[in-house]
């Protein structure tokens, strides 16, 4: 067997060049390349090892871990999990900075290679800089603390464990089932060490995504359940975007008349003019897929894990005779609310329920119904788009403009705040797959961090990322990696002085206006942030526009810009685009205030809707 001498780092970034993906018939590097913040850790072994195949695996610096751990997974997302960015880290801080990121991967089932410094094996020094000692066992580092959030974790004590710790580590992240984040950490004296490896370690590989072929009988059950339904709805969440089933599922609900609804990481698989596309489902959604959701007598979830925000907290589907059938590649999403489960590919799983149903469709009467749901809300957006602004413009002023402005190849990108559900429900997808936001693990900071990740997915298409004040003001560093790398993303900066939506949340509980607007935290100087001042000191193309009626125009303005740009714009407090459903959230038993109460009782009724899962 021929060998090659490497360092552990050496090996480590040499298989990760070897590394191929095979998608529509063309090979691509898993790897395209990885984000790096280096410190003592990872710049004496893994950066050296790093710069001598800069060209093959580029290293893009990061100016903030958790930033720059974001942008990856908003690039692996945008690659629809077919391609994964990278991401190291040093020790201490640098690992931890993380672990934010890790959750988000995981929550949202994508795939991101974290690659940690970690702290000596030898022990020797111990403890070094930046080292958490536990005095009951010296074995656990800052390393640790991912264990939680990852679907793979390992610690890398000698050199030849790479041989087989990455093969698992990469056949959990191409893993349509098992997707997730993947983590190794790095001791500083592991990474330094030489071994013999073989040199077929090294050959070009080239990887598929698995799909896997669901059970027959899974199918004929889930084919018997749709047949007998009279009020049949499709929910199409993220996994029919990853499984690339669009088309199929296009193809299902056209033959068999059946209306279909969107998730949030299922949004933009339809677009919106669709016949049978009803709308957004659930917390922050629309009345028109609520309306229809609640009659349901059957749902067919596709590529979905079923979040509290879909469902309403389980509240929403209140017909009792409601039975669910569960399409997903892994077993833990199919298998829930005690569905009729179809674990397997959604493409083909779609493909093979289709057969079995053969010319069965669903009353036309039904499709009718929701057409009519459908038109209420599309006149009220309408409404929205045409009304004239009082003082400040809403969100779904300012959304509403940029859907009619805008380029239908435009991929807007949001996550947490208030921006998603005003998106969710008030965005008019015109082109398949334009649409990320992040609300699985609701992270701010991810807009503009993520933005930048996906334009480095996207090449010359356009990315809108919506960011609010208060994620800016928590994480802005990438506006200037954006414009360092010469990835032009176009920030769209709506300031309502504060988290408003929380604060929307809080009064709609019955609480007072308590530290979420600016003006009601404990403060000394009310300051307002010049945000377009900040931008254009990183950088970027930034402007404050005073109105509605001068966003069109500075909008165009930084379409032609040749970097990154940004537009600040002034947006209302309390107004909101409505239609969501009744949410699941703590509201107190006991309380001196009376708003409080008449929520609680709210909450007391609500909650009798709630599905137990039988």
């Amino acid at each position: 067997m021929q060998t090659v001498r490497l360092t552990m780092a050496q090996a480590l970034v040499r298989w990760m060049v070897a590394q191929k993906i095979e998608t529509d018939g063309e090979i691509h590097p898993v790897f395209p390349g990885i984000f790096g913040i280096f410190g003592h850790g990872n710049v004496t072994c893994l950066a050296e090892a790093l710069a001598e195949h800069r060209d093959a695996l580029p290293t893009w610096r990061g100016h903030n871990e958790q930033g720059m751990a974001l942008a990856a997974v908003a690039h692996n997302k945008a690659k629809r999990r077919r391609q994964i960015m990278a991401v190291t880290s040093s020790v201490g801080p640098g690992s931890t900075n993380m672990v934010t990121a890790a959750a988000v991967a995981h929550t949202n089932r994508l795939p991101l290679f974290i690659l940690s410094g970690d702290t000596f094996q030898h022990r020797i020094v111990d403890p070094v800089l930046q080292q958490i000692e536990q005095f009951h066992d010296p074995t656990i580092t800052a390393a640790d603390t991912f264990r939680p959030v990852v679907r793979f974790w390992d610690r890398i004590t000698r050199p030849e464990q790479l041989v087989k710790s990455l093969p698992q580590a990469l056949a959990t992240m191409l893993d349509p089932a098992d997707c997730g984040p993947a983590f190794l950490a790095l001791p500083q004296d592991v990474q330094a060490e030489a071994y013999n490896y073989p040199e077929e370690f090294f050959a070009e590989r080239v990887h598929r995504i698995r799909r896997p072929v669901p059970d027959r009988r899974e199918i004929a059950d889930a084919a018997a359940v749709i047949a007998a339904a009279r009020q049949p709805l499709v929910i199409c969440g993220g996994g029919v975007h990853y499984s690339g089933a669009v088309t199929t599922l296009t193809e299902f609900v056209e033959a068999h008349g059946v209306p279909v609804v969107e998730t949030m990481a299922g949004k933009s698989a339809f677009v919106d003019d669709h016949p049978n596309l009803i709308g957004a489902l659930g917390i922050s959604g629309d009345t028109a897929a609520n309306a229809v959701a609640e009659d349901a007598d059957v749902v067919i979830a596709v590529g979905t894990r079923l979040q509290d925000f879909s469902t309403g907290s389980w509240a929403l589907f209140k017909n009792p005779n409601l039975r669910i059938v569960a399409i997903n590649a892994a077993r833990w999403d199919a298998a829930k609310q005690h569905a009729v489960s179809v674990v397997g590919d959604a493409d083909i799983a779609l493909a093979d329920l289709h057969l079995a149903l053969g010319d069965h469709r669903a009353p036309e009467e039904w499709l009718s119904a929701a057409h009519e749901h459908k038109a209420q809300w599309r006149s009220h957006l309408s409404t929205i788009a045409d009304s004239a602004v009082v003082d400040v413009p809403s969100y779904a002023q300012v959304i509403q403009l940029v859907n009619r402005i805008g380029d239908e190849t435009d991929y807007h990108l949001s996550a947490a705040g208030g921006l998603p559900g005003e998106l969710f429900a008030g965005w008019r997808s015109r082109q398949v797959g334009t649409f990320d936001a992040e609300f699985g693990y609701s992270c701010m900071g991810y807009e503009v961090s993520g933005g930048l990740g996906a334009k480095m997915a996207l090449g010359d298409r356009d990315v809108i990322s919506w960011v609010g004040d208060g994620s800016y003001l928590m994480m802005n560093s990438d506006i200037y990696a954006s414009v360092l790398t010469g990835h032009k993303v176009i920030y769209i900066v709506c300031d309502n002085e504060g988290f408003a939506v929380i604060n929307r949340l809080q009064v709609n509980q019955g609480g007072e206006e308590f530290n979420n607007l600016l003006r009601t935290t404990r403060h000394d100087h009310l300051v307002r942030v010049d945000f377009a001042q900040h931008a254009a000191a990183m950088g970027a193309h930034a402007e404050h526009v005073a109105s509605l009626d001068e966003f069109g125009a500075a909008f165009a303005r930084a379409k032609a810009a040749d970097r990154t740009a940004v537009i600040v714009i002034d947006v209302a407090q309390y107004e909101w685009v409505g239609g969501g459903a009744w949410w699941d959230v703590g509201v107190p038993e006991v309380s001196n205030r009376q708003e409080v109460r008449i929520a609680r009782a709210e909450w007391e009724a609500e909650s009798k809707h709630q599905r137990v899962g039988i």
